[in-house]
């Protein structure tokens, strides 16, 4: 099942809320910033302790990382890296896509049964909108299709992201 919501992802009691983090994965603006200021200090103490897979990246862009949502409602925060979008050319169609199947991966690798997105890379990383949201409804349309008991929410921070989020989950 998917829904689209306008609200605060920090305030979601789900099992998993996805980041739409940095590859160092130690905070920053945005949803990134949210989510680091609303689980608190243990979170960021969490990221440190993941490995560095070269220096500065812990998490590079398009794979997933856990860790525990420490004082957020939600058990566990799963932190992705979108790309950042040039002009379409540079592969970032695929590895949006991959934010997206490598999240859900890991989030039913960890038993979490709802799961909530941000509009990743569409901030700071300007990522177009309606680009994004296509990528994103056909990544977790085809997964939930072999995944029935899982709950994905698109948590969208304007009533423009909504609608367009909202204009997709009518599409088939």
């Amino acid at each position: 099942m998917m829904r689209v919501i306008k609200g605060d992802i920090t305030t979601l009691a789900v099992d998993a809320i996805v980041n739409a983090a940095n590859q160092v994965m130690l905070g920053g603006g945005g949803v990134d910033g949210a989510i680091h200021r609303a689980a608190g200090r243990e979170l960021y103490e969490a990221c440190l302790k993941v490995p560095e897979v070269r220096p500065g990246v812990r998490c590079p862009t398009g794979e997933a990382r856990i860790t525990s949502g420490f004082k957020l409602p939600a058990k566990y925060v799963i932190h992705t890296v979108g790309p950042v979008y040039r002009d379409g050319t540079k592969g970032e169609a695929e590895k949006l896509a991959n934010c997206y199947r490598n999240s859900l991966t890991l989030a039913c690798e960890n038993g979490c049964r709802t799961v909530a997105f941000p509009c990743i890379s569409t901030g700071v990383y300007g990522y177009p909108i309606e680009e994004a949201s296509e990528i994103a409804m056909r990544e977790v349309r085809s997964f939930i299709a072999s995944h029935a008991d899982l709950e994905v929410i698109f948590c969208c921070f304007s009533d423009w992201d909504k609608a367009v989020y909202d204009k997709l989950l009518l599409v088939k």
